[in-house]
């Protein structure tokens, strides 16, 4: 039997209640598309019969599977080059001046997928600063999908990938060629951490960020849902630090976030 519309209507609501994603009835399709391989992995026939397994609730590591392949993200080494040109501009000059004394960095890439977002940062970091190399600098990559969290802790990247937005300066420089792939320098894996973690969940804070890069992922959240992720974010944020989201998102809480425009980016100060 076919998928009907009480079925997508249960799957927005499963999603809705394990990651707080907010999935548009206008693009039910996506279930299709993003659920097919799936689907053939468990000999599942159809949207139908999959709702039916799920209804059950017998097979939590099905239900697991579910919610990671609707929350994958669109990612690339350097998206949104504006972003990373003030990066380096701007924002990271004036931490390193702030931070002489401490000579240490922390930054939190949230919804890092693969882990190109925080290793970009990486790369950023070493080949633009060199009076950073006996600093200590940690990035740290959390994501809600464990397959995501998985391949950017191995950092391997296929040809095409790598093909997309990374300058082949830093290809030659921090990549080693294995057939098809590319594996990332130690010297770029030993700083960058990643976590499997919910952003609507609270972060263990063990230490604050001096920046935070939360890009293109708060769009997926009801509004009061962005709140309370933006609340949390404040809190893991030092004063003097950064927070960035995607072009088409807005720290929308005026008692903590102060926006700053600059040039074609835009950036956050905690107030």
């Amino acid at each position: 039997m076919p998928a009907v519309e009480t079925d997508y209507a249960f799957l927005r609501q499963f999603i809705l209640e394990r990651s707080e994603n907010v999935l548009d009835p206008s693009r039910d399709d996506i279930f299709d598309a993003r659920l097919y391989g799936l689907m053939q992995m468990h000999g599942i026939t159809g949207i139908d019969e999959l709702v039916a397994k799920l209804r059950l609730a017998v097979d939590p590591a099905l239900a697991h599977a579910v919610v990671e392949a609707m929350t994958i993200n669109e990612t690339s080494f350097f998206r949104d080059q504006s972003v990373f040109e003030l990066l380096r501009r701007k924002l990271l000059p004036q931490l390193i001046e702030s931070r002489a004394s401490q000579r240490s960095l922390r930054f939190w890439s949230a919804a890092c997928s693969s882990g190109q977002e925080a290793y970009s940062l990486a790369m950023l970091l070493r080949y633009n600063f060199p009076q950073l190399a006996d600093w200590k600098i940690e990035i740290i990559g959390t994501d809600i999908h464990a397959e995501m969290i998985r391949r950017a802790q191995t950092g391997r990247y296929h040809r095409m990938e790598v093909n997309r937005g990374l300058p082949a300066r830093l290809l030659l420089r921090y990549f080693e060629r294995d057939g098809e792939e590319w594996e990332i320098a130690s010297e770029l894996r030993n700083i960058c951490r990643f976590q499997q973690r919910n952003l609507t969940h609270a972060l263990p804070l063990l230490d604050r960020y001096d920046g935070i890069l939360m890009r293109n992922v708060l769009f997926y959240f009801s509004e009061a849902t962005q709140q309370r992720i933006l609340q949390r974010a404040h809190a893991a944020l030092h004063r003097d630090g950064f927070l960035i989201l995607g072009s088409s998102e807005q720290a929308c809480l005026q008692s903590l976030w102060h926006p700053v425009l600059d040039s074609n980016a835009c950036y956050y100060k905690p107030q």
